[in-house]
């Protein structure tokens, strides 16, 4: 026997305010975002992606001119910030509506010559700048309501590779940090997710090819085909747009339910 339901979408709000449109653009008209490693790569097109959807962004970098370029073409707020420093953290603004954690460093090197300087630094920016800026934004999220935290996680971090210690274990620091914050901020109106792209086409990646064809002894040619792309379904690198298109779709009136999770972007990596 069949059974008709009424429809309940009238019931269902964005958190915006308003009840739940059925499709359209997001819209982040009078809300604050911040992302760090802003000046180029995935966090420069975040900034981008999040002012055109309405968003005041402010611009993190340790680049200076960077920061202030990006922000000049958005009409953001640049703020050049060494993320190893927690003073220069708790400087940063801290009315922020959606906070971006992207940036990144990598060494590449075995772990039994692997420097314990660049290790620590990694795991510095990585984890524990992501940590302190949970802590000082989540407040004025809590107040409001409302909250977006996209955490710019990595393929690494749901799987290992080999001559990557200190990034492999800080990705995976920061998919533990992210489920700790989804499950503290659900009942406040605050989401938590992390998108996991294989390799995108940044300055970050490019510095790696170099890396990656020394410790494995080949080309750089043979280091995108067989070391980067080796396990992707998808024989191409990702454009940093794409993956800033996900991160405002975190934020938009559609994804409100979903918190706590790892998004891959991986060409297929993980399928296999």
């Amino acid at each position: 026997m069949s059974r008709t339901f009424p429809a309940m979408t009238s019931g269902i709000t964005s958190g915006f305010g308003g009840p739940l449109p059925v499709a359209g653009a997001v819209d982040l008209t009078g809300r604050t975002a911040l992302v760090t490693g802003a000046g180029s790569g995935i966090g420069r097109a975040c900034a981008v992606a999040l002012a055109a959807a309405g968003a005041l962004v402010h611009v993190v970098d340790i680049d200076g001119e960077a920061a202030k370029a990006v922000a000049e073409g958005i009409n953001g707020r640049a703020h050049v910030v060494d993320l190893a420093d927690p003073d220069g953290i708790r400087n940063l603004p801290a009315d922020v509506d959606v906070l971006v954690n992207n940036a990144g460093l990598q060494h590449v090197a075995p772990l039994h010559d692997f420097p314990l300087d660049r290790f620590e630094l990694i795991q510095k920016v990585m984890v524990t700048a992501p940590f302190l800026l949970l802590q000082h934004t989540l407040p004025h999220m809590y107040e409001r309501g409302w909250g977006r935290i996209v955490n710019v996680s990595s393929v690494h971090g749901l799987r290992a590779s080999a001559f990557k210690a200190a990034y492999v274990a800080a990705k995976h620091a920061l998919e533990g940090l992210s489920k700790v914050a989804a499950l503290e901020g659900a009942s406040q109106g605050v989401t938590s997710n992390c998108i996991n792209p294989g390799y995108v086409r940044t300055p970050l990646v490019e510095q790696q090819i170099d890396a990656q064809a020394a410790a494995h002894g080949i080309t750089p040619d043979q280091v995108v085909a067989d070391v980067m792309l080796g396990r992707s379904a998808i024989k191409r690198l990702i454009e940093p747009e794409e993956v800033a298109a996900v991160a405002v779709w975190l934020c938009g009136p559609h994804t409100g339910y979903i918190t706590g999770a790892s998004l891959p972007m991986d060409g297929g990596w993980t399928a296999g």
